[in-house]
């Protein structure tokens, strides 16, 4: 055990984060860094104290939250020993990549915490960011390449967590891989989604380094099952690999047809996103589309409008509000309808929402109201209230938002039918997932479905859970037997 009045002496703590006022001036971590000379403002012996809190219990609840296995309370004990050596031991056995987690999961572990019963769960998150920090700098992360080849080829088609935990593991067993990205760098999501001041991409740079010293290939700028000069086809794949693993995850955003959704500056968030990406590293002085100056009106309260309101604020927005259609969560964990050890739905500040913006709750997007040129001006709202399960209008409740750059962030429908997947001939449920079986492997044998293409829109813990079992599945198909772990199967349910 780890201290057994580790949590009656230690609060609940967490490190601070940059002052609005300065970070919104540039694109890099919200969290003051060791890179910047700023340790000291949460030393090493602060994390120390916080893995101190695990009551390694006799039950670890911490367990049914975390998706991919995470052995929490071991590491929690090595951290407060000082021991880092073993903590990334135990971290990397369950987890490919604890800097993207400890940066971006919602962390469904804490929610599940017995400390979390007192609404004060150990900071799992944190200790395992540090985990893997001192990792780094210790210089133990180094990389693994197989003593062994196989001789079998497998492609991994989308470089997101999914497809680069696949592909990883897959590596590993000694298959050649290639993992294919039609954006021109690798990264998926991670690259291009996930804004620079949430997780800075030299993180993910680092890892690919590890990546490609263990022997996995990339190819970017290739859309396969495309038709282009310099595309690959469904036949070409299927000839040239001796396995399969679509990773290409959930990428057809759900859209708003309301009246009006046909005038300028109405985009998807997907549409907006990259751009700002791209600007933060330096690639777009004048993104395509921007927020500056403008008044912004972003539909989607979740964390893909938290990107987008970050990433607005950083351009200089004349104003920013966020609007969802369901009602404001509460403060607190309802014990009747969501108890302990569910993930808690309670009204979640993001860093984004502290440096500004309006959040409006349990509100409709009635219609886009046009400028006369073609553009839009603003919406037309109405407050909604939930009847039987349907929203249905409050009347006398219509107004004008002004909007001059609406984003839909509502989330995303499924994955792309065109292209690939039809051109393999991979059947397609009713959600829009490509279906698999419980090896996940999809209609076509020898082409497997890992993360968000398989699962619909999920979490990044998710996905590289997915990732490592669909890793395990296709190695077990090739050779007959496997070592690599498989964390979840298609048929668990995620705590969202």
């Amino acid at each position: 055990m780890a201290d057994a009045t580790g949590f009656l002496k230690h609060e609940r703590a967490l490190p601070p984060r940059r002052p609005v006022d300065v970070r919104i001036l540039d694109w890099k971590d919200v969290y003051l860094s060791r890179e910047s000379g700023e340790d000291e403002v949460f030393p090493v012996d602060a994390v120390r104290q916080q893995a101190a809190r695990c009551m390694d219990c006799g039950i670890p609840f911490c367990h049914h939250g975390c998706p991919l296995g995470n052995l929490i309370p071991e590491w929690n004990d090595l951290a407060r020993r000082d021991d880092w050596g073993d903590a990334i031991e135990r971290l990397h056995a369950t987890n490919n990549f604890p800097e993207f987690t400890g940066k971006l999961c919602p962390a469904p572990c804490e929610g599940s915490c017995v400390l979390n019963l007192q609404e004060s769960p150990v900071t799992i998150k944190q200790i395992e960011w540090e985990i893997i920090d001192q990792a780094f700098m210790q210089g133990t992360v180094s990389p693994q390449p197989p003593q062994e080849r196989t001789g079998k080829k497998v492609a991994v088609i989308g470089s997101g967590p999914a497809g680069l935990a696949a592909a990883q593991q897959l590596t590993r067993a000694g298959h050649d891989v290639t993992v294919y990205e039609r954006a021109d760098r690798v990264g998926g999501l991670l690259r291009y989604g996930i804004p620079e001041f949430k997780m800075e991409k030299r993180l993910l740079d680092r890892r690919l380094d590890q990546m490609r010293a263990e022997g996995t290939r990339f190819v970017t700028g290739v859309e396969v099952g495309g038709s282009g000069e310099d595309d690959l086809s469904a036949d070409q794949l299927r000839a040239e690999y001796d396995a399969v693993v679509l990773a290409g995850g959930a990428t057809v955003g759900r859209d708003l047809p309301a009246p009006g959704r046909e005038l300028g500056g109405i985009h998807l968030a997907m549409e907006y996103l990259p751009f700002g990406n791209r600007q933060a590293l330096g690639e777009l002085d004048e993104p395509p589309i921007t927020a500056e100056g403008k008044h912004v009106v972003i539909i989607g309260g979740g964390d893909t409008g938290a990107d987008c309101l970050g990433t607005a604020h950083r351009q200089g927005a004349a104003s920013v509000t966020q609007l969802e259609i369901m009602p404001a969560p509460p403060d607190r964990r309802d014990a009747g309808s969501n108890p302990w050890p569910t993930y808690p739905l309670i009204m979640r500040v993001s860093s984004a929402h502290e440096e500004g913006g309006e959040r409006l709750y349990a509100v409709n997007t009635e219609r886009f109201l046009g400028d006369g040129q073609g553009n839009v001006r603003a919406l037309l709202l109405n407050e909604v209230e939930r009847v039987d399960g349907r929203f249905e209008k409050v009347e006398g409740t219509e107004r004008e938002l002004k909007a001059e750059l609406v984003l839909l962030a509502m989330g995303f429908t499924g994955a792309q039918r065109e292209g690939l997947v039809e051109a393999l001939g991979a059947e397609v449920d009713g959600r829009g997932n490509v279906v698999r079986d419980a090896d996940f492997m999809s209609t076509v044998p020898g082409v497997f479905v890992a993360g968000d293409m398989g699962r619909g829109q999920s979490l990044i813990v998710w996905a590289i859970a997915e990732g490592r079992s669909a890793a395990g599945a296709a190695d077990s198909w090739l050779t007959g037997d496997s070592m690599l772990p498989r964390p979840v199967t298609p048929t668990a349910v995620p705590l969202r």
